[in-house]
């Protein structure tokens, strides 16, 4: 990667995720039986997926994220003046590891892409959908020196020697990341993104006017039935403010009869047995208690998604595929209290706006983003996913200071 500049690999890797960004390109044709089949999700869910990946990884967002982080792209290939009377220039760490996640679909592409940009050579624990090899091919075609920098393979457990690469990224739960980082070099950098959950939050701004309304829940519906509501990026709970405008249950309401439309673009996936068995329990759970007279349930006929309308406090959010709670809250303190008792950190909170104490909010708990309810399952490249940024951690710095 030595003898490319930063601009070529830049171009060249936004090439590439401009022919996997067209539905028609064969190498993802071939690749989507292959996902579905591992994720269990829908050929629409994976449809979005791969076009939310590869429709962000373009050149200006690449070129822009590099830039604000480093400074420039220039430094990637040269001493480049920093204006106090020395120069510095961003290395390549060596070798980079990048270990992938069992369910979001391509996590690992994104911070290949930025440690190749570095000039690391990388290596990817693929998952057995191929997804991350296949993309790797397609980088070799636009310019061979992918060939030998960009590897993916599959593996299992302590099969890999994780202790000969200089830095790591993972994937996974908590006692996975500890795992993993038992594993590596303690020279190594290790970068980890555990596990974290998501969440709405619907200002009473919002409730003025339905039309807005339905707009907002339209798109908390599609980020709730996505990915079957796995992931750090799909909301888990769901908090709504009280008003006279619009009381809560009528956004329950509204919220079940969207999540019925999204349910039509993006039908649920196969599910085993044990998963609906949960969700068909939790539901009849929530029954009982609506007929005492404690909160309320909505649903379909098929059960494929369930709805419950104050559930009590004392319990954490459901953690059930297409199974969302959802809160009455008099203002951000009640949502920060009870995220914080059942020790949720959040990865985003969705929001109609960046009212200032629903910042403070996401701040509160950990979030690294804020976005409106269609952004959810759709991060921005620049954004700082897990709160970390993009190419930092790739590369070395050495300064002149003659």
């Amino acid at each position: 990667m030595h003898r490319l500049r930063a601009r070529q690999i830049v171009r060249a890797i936004a090439d590439a995720a401009t022919r996997w960004h067209d539905a028609d390109f064969p190498p993802r044709v071939r690749v989507l039986d292959g996902i579905c089949a591992r994720t269990g999700y829908s050929v629409p869910v994976v449809e979005y997926a791969l076009d939310a990946l590869f429709g962000s990884i373009g050149e200006a967002a690449l070129v822009e994220t590099i830039a604000r982080e480093l400074g420039t792209l220039d430094v990637l290939d040269r001493l480049t003046p920093r204006g106090d009377g020395m120069s510095a220039q961003a290395l390549p760490v060596g070798t980079a590891c990048i270990i992938s996640s069992r369910t979001t679909i391509g996590v690992a592409i994104v911070p290949a892409v930025f440690a190749l940009c570095a000039k690391n050579a990388v290596v990817v624990k693929d998952r057995e959908d191929g997804l991350v090899r296949a993309f790797f091919d397609t980088l070799a075609q636009e310019h061979d020196a992918f060939a030998e920098a960009a590897t993916a393979r599959v593996w299992s457990g302590a099969s890999q020697d994780l202790g000969e690469y200089d830095a790591i990224a993972a994937f996974g739960s908590d006692d996975t990341l500890r795992e993993i980082r038992a594993q590596t070099s303690i020279h190594a950098r290790f970068i980890g993104f555990g596990a974290k959950a998501s969440a709405g939050y619907v200002t009473r701004e919002a409730l003025g006017d339905e039309r807005t309304l339905r707009g907002v829940l339209e798109a908390a519906a599609r980020s709730f039935v996505l990915y079957d509501t796995e992931g750090c990026l799909s909301p888990h709970v769901m908090f709504v403010e009280r008003s006279a405008h619009c009381p809560p249950e009528r956004v329950a309401e509204l919220l079940a009869a969207a999540t019925e439309r999204a349910g039509v673009e993006f039908p649920p996936g196969k599910r085993e047995a044990s998963v609906d068995a949960a969700l068909l329990q939790a539901r009849s759970l929530a029954a009982f208690r609506a007929a005492s007279g404690q909160g309320r349930l909505f649903s379909d006929e098929r059960g494929s998604f369930l709805i419950v309308l104050d559930p009590p406090l004392d319990e954490p959010p459901l953690f059930l595929v297409r199974a969302l709670a959802v809160y009455a809250v008099d203002s951000t303190a009640d949502a920060r209290r009870y995220l914080q008792h059942h020790g949720v950190t959040l990865e985003a909170l969705a929001a109609p706006s960046a009212r200032a104490d629903v910042v403070e909010l996401a701040s509160a708990l950990g979030a690294s983003r804020v976005t409106p309810f269609h952004g959810m399952q759709r991060p921005m490249l620049g954004g700082n996913h897990g709160g970390r940024p993009r190419i930092v951690d790739f590369v070395r710095w050495i300064t002149v200071e003659l």
